[in-house]
């Protein structure tokens, strides 16, 4: 189990590390010549901002996109790892722990729901 574990924390922040870097290298290939105002403050449309519309913009991606992506992808790597110890100790018949593991996937999830 730990070693799946591990693995599956490995995989998620390689994952989520590749799709940030090909969103910043996208970016630097088309904004490379662009002069940033850093006077004025631009946070990002509210299309990066909510997790649906960010989904729908993945058919005609553009950088920003892809890096929002990754940054969620990095995001979800925790959790996932808390849904996989829920699986395995219920697989190991481990109620304690199941229950330990709920708790903090609850947690999770109304910390990330109250965010997004």
């Amino acid at each position: 189990m730990d070693i799946i574990m591990g693995r599956l924390l490995q995989v998620g922040v390689l994952l989520a590390s590749a799709t940030v870097l090909a969103g910043g290298l996208m970016a630097l290939r088309h904004g490379a010549h662009t002069r940033v105002a850093y006077t004025h403050f631009q946070g990002e449309p509210a299309n990066l901002r909510n997790i649906g519309p960010l989904l729908r913009s993945l058919p005609h991606p553009h950088a920003a996109a892809i890096i929002q992506v990754g940054v969620l992808l990095l995001i979800a790597t925790p959790v996932a790892r808390v849904v996989f110890a829920v699986a395995a100790f219920l697989f190991e018949r481990d109620w304690m722990f199941v229950a330990v593991s709920l708790v903090v996937l609850a947690v999770l999830l109304v910390g990330l729901l109250r965010v997004i």
